[in-house]
């Protein structure tokens, strides 16, 4: 079994198919998790950044083991964890109503280039650890993420008003239920024939479910429409 390990470490032709497969499979998992979410990457990107991430530490080895290249052998991987930045912040967007997308994804394509280099230096152990830390994350965290998002005191929404005075009442309305209302920013509405958006933050007595309290809001005289931003 010693023998295998130290054999697949080495570069050669078997390696170097074991590592790229290890590093399709891996990267598959935490891509499909992020392609199922309609995710701007998804199964194929994060399998090329781990794919290539990994020939890029096999190569740095090929240099060093085969060619007798003494130089340092991070040189090139090094570049991967700083360049695989352009890529991770194509995937950020920020909408109309100031809500940040894509910052889950990015991290996870970075992640997904670190795994890579793990696996083309022959580190399948390391490998394999993160693997199973990172589609922990990705999943189990997310529903937990969600649970405290949608339980807290804390309420960023986007709200749209037929006009201003229909504002005014909803914040007089908010703040009789003891509620705080700060960070509000104004925006005409393209949806509402001319209306009013509003962007604020909500910030409640006690923790409630988030769904229910936007829902009450619906009922508010003048208001359109209403979503959290996440």
């Amino acid at each position: 079994m010693t023998d295998t390990i130290e054999y697949l470490r080495e570069v050669n032709t078997f390696s170097i198919i074991v590592r790229l497969t290890l590093a399709v499979i891996f990267s598959g998992i935490i891509g499909l998790e992020r392609g199922r979410k309609k995710r701007p990457a998804g199964l194929r990107t994060h399998i090329l950044v781990c794919v290539g991430a990994t020939i890029v530490m096999i190569t740095s080895q090929y240099i060093t083991d085969v060619l007798g290249n003494t130089g340092d052998i991070a040189r090139l991987g090094a570049q991967v964890i700083s360049g695989i930045g352009f890529l991770g912040a194509g995937t950020i967007i920020i909408d109309g109503k100031n809500k940040v997308k894509g910052l889950t994804t990015a991290a996870g394509l970075w992640s997904c280039a670190c795994m890579g280099l793990a696996i083309g230096i022959g580190f399948y152990e390391g490998a394999i650890i993160t693997c199973i830390f990172l589609f922990g994350v990705v999943t189990g965290l997310h529903k937990l993420d969600l649970y405290f998002q949608g339980n807290s005191k804390v309420i960023d929404i986007y709200a749209e008003f037929a006009d201003i005075s229909s504002l005014s009442d909803f914040i007089s309305n908010i703040k009789e239920t003891g509620a705080r209302v700060s960070d509000i920013e104004m925006k005409k509405s393209k949806e509402s024939g001319g209306g009013v958006g509003v962007i604020m933050t909500l910030k409640l007595l006690e923790k409630c479910d988030h769904t229910e309290y936007l829902i009450n809001l619906h009922k508010s005289r003048g208001i359109q429409f209403v979503e959290e931003i996440a």
